[in-house]
This record gives structure tokens, sequence and C-alpha cells, in this order.
């Protein structure tokens, strides 16, 4: 939101505290409202919250320089706009956490400082510049991948047809043939078709089957999840459960999420090969509530927060940032294709899953927003 825009509201509210819950709450970036002459702040949204792992109610009272330190290129940004001099300030700089915060590290951010006259006031908005990066990566990654399901998919009908005629002629042809040992030869053909056939089939099976829209219970689907692995790893790994029980409902396809997650988790339990062999593997089902949040683009006020964590060897450095194309596998023998159905089903839910990944540590993270029924404590 503009600072123009943003003050007209101002001018237009009956008091500050009746605006910010209203309009800031919403705001994806951090925000911060504090006074010209005392630099107290007033207010602080959800957002900036979370950027500084304190609560609003430790946070309001402090000053902007118990917030950042003595920050030069800040302190001259406010003091340029209550100087009048600008209606408004933008810069990239470093900002620095609040002292007890427990993540105490310089970031990159852009920051926006706005006067607000007839009130007194000054707002801070802030984001870190690796944020809109990564925001920016991820939507050409995702419109990269579009195009290779499109292609996929036209490729896939494309060899249907002939496929059905190659079997069906080698059928005819093992009829004729005088000798049973050449038909050895037909049922290569045979069973290699069909195996083709079965490629085809999952690469067109996420656009074929309806959804079955419903409201379930996410943790009775990841334990099911959990009990399928388990069932096929029994030994010599541990799949941790780190669920928030305060989460409502998910609206969506149940068979499709536990398949996404089934996807993802068999995945790890089969890279974690050598840490089962010393009974140290574990991976770890994770679930939070996430709060305004943008997903493509899309605005959400409540999303579900999904995460499958492994300790295994991490993924090839030289495909990591192809994992969700088609046909791709860093595993031997893969069909390359499990990601890519997970991404689908996540997407056709209107969520996004990415991935970051290193030697030790997979962090799978999948969002999907809530519809309204529920509402979280």
């Amino acid at each position: 939101m503009s600072a123009g825009l943003l003050r007209n509201s101002f001018k237009g509210a009956a008091t500050a505290a009746s605006f910010f819950p209203t309009l800031l709450d919403q705001l994806p970036n951090a925000i911060v409202v504090f006074e010209g002459e005392s630099q107290q702040l007033i207010y602080v949204n959800p957002a900036a919250e979370a950027a500084l792992d304190l609560s609003r109610k430790s946070l309001e009272g402090q000053s902007v320089r118990d917030l950042f330190g003595d920050n030069a290129p800040l302190n001259a940004m406010i003091d340029e706009v209550q100087r009048g001099r600008a209606p408004a300030q933008r810069q990239e700089m470093m900002l620095h956490s609040l002292p007890g915060s427990i993540h105490q590290e310089s970031i990159p951010a852009h920051v926006v400082i706005a006067m607000f006259d007839d009130l007194g006031l000054i707002m801070m908005e802030w984001f870190p510049i690796d944020q809109q990066l990564r925001s920016e990566r991820d939507e050409r990654v995702t419109q990269q991948v579009e195009a290779n399901k499109e292609l996929m998919r036209n490729l896939a009908h494309e060899i249907k047809n002939p496929l059905g005629g190659i079997r069906g002629a080698a059928q005819l042809l093992e009829f004729e043939l005088p000798e049973k040992g050449l038909r050895e030869y037909t049922q290569v053909i045979i069973k290699e078709s069909d195996r083709l056939q079965t490629l085809v089939d999952r690469l067109l099976a996420p656009h074929r089957k309806a959804h079955a829209m419903e409201y379930f219970n996410v943790h009775e689907a990841l334990e099911r999840v959990r009990s399928l692995v388990l069932a096929e790893f029994p030994k010599g790994l541990r799949i941790i459960r780190n669920y928030d029980t305060s989460l409502p409902d998910l609206l969506g396809d149940r068979e499709q999420l536990i398949q996404a997650v089934l996807n993802i988790t068999h995945n790890a339990a089969q890279a974690l090969a050598e840490e089962i062999s010393r009974g140290v593997a574990q991976i770890e089902l994770k679930t939070r509530v996430a709060r305004s949040i943008t997903i493509a683009k899309q605005r959400y006020k409540l999303a579900m927060d999904l995460n499958v964590i492994d300790n295994g060897p991490g993924i090839p450095e030289e495909i990591r940032e192809r994992i969700f194309f088609p046909l791709v596998s860093g595993r031997e023998g893969g069909s390359g294709l499990g990601l890519t159905l997970t991404q689908t089903f996540v997407q056709q839910h209107q969520g996004s899953i990415t991935c970051s990944s290193r030697p030790g540590r997979t962090d799978f993270h999948i969002q999907i927003p809530y519809r309204k029924r529920e509402k979280v404590s």
C-alpha cells in the first residue's frame, strides 16, 4: 500500500487505535507506527511480531532505537520525513534485530518511512530483500514447471494411441508365431508397452480425477502416511510428530493430500538408507498455522503450514533447482514423477510447495490456504 493512500486513510479515521487493527494487521510486510517526538512504538502489526520474534505487548512502548540500535541510515530517513523534506523515504539497508530476540542477526531489507502530519505519527514498513528475490525466483520456477507439465501432458496424449497399437500388434503376432521361443520377444514388447502405459497414466492422472472436496483433519491424514511408511521401514527410522493440534479442518481432497505427503515422506525414507542402517534416521512431520500469507499473488488470512523434514544426505546440488520437473529423479530407478504429482496436487488446492536442502537436513514446506469455516484460536 502506498504512503499516500495510508495518509488519506489516517485522515479519515476517528483514532489511530481504531484504524490500525482494521487494515495494517492484514498487510504482509512488517509495520510499526511510532510517535514522531518520542519515537515510542504505539502499534506493531502481526508481520512485525513474526519478523522480530517478539509479541506486540512486549514491543509497544519500546523506541525505534531500542528496536534497531543506533542505525545511522534509518535515523537519517526518519529525520528527513519528520522535518517535512519528503513525504516518504525508501531505502535498502541493514537492519539489526532487537536485543533479546532469538534471531540476533543483521538482515538486508527494503525500508519505507512515512509521516502522518495530522496525527504526528510515523510509519515504518520493511521486508527482507531475500524474501522478494525468493518470491521472484519461485514465480519463475512455477512458470517453468507449468510449461514442462504442459509439454509432458501433450507428449503423453501423443504416445498413448500408438502405444495401444503396438501392444495390440504384438498380441496378434504372438498368436501367429509357430515357435513358443519366439513369443518371448512379443512378451517383451507387451510388457514394455504396459510399463509405458502406466507411466502415461501417471502423467495424466492428476488432470483426470475430479476432486473429492471435503473438510478433514490434517493430522489423521498424516497418521495414515506415517503408518504406511513405518510399515515399509519398520527398523532404524523414527517419524516424529510435531503437530499443532489447534489446526482447524482443511477443505480439500483428503486422498490427494495423503498421496502428496506420502510421495515426499517415502522419498525421504529411501534417501535415508545409510542412516536407517545405523539406526539414526528421522523424519519430522510438522504442522503450524501461517497467518497473512501470499501464495501466487493471492492474499490469505490463514493457511496450513506443513513441513516434512529429514536428516538425510540432502538433494544433489545439480538437480536441486529441478526436483519438481517431470522425469527428474535423484535416485537410480526412480520415475521422477512423485514430486511432480505432489506439486500438482498442492497447486490444485491453491497452495505452494518449496524445498530447501543441505547435507543433514532437507525440508519440504507445503502451504495450503484455509477456506472460511472455523477460526484458529
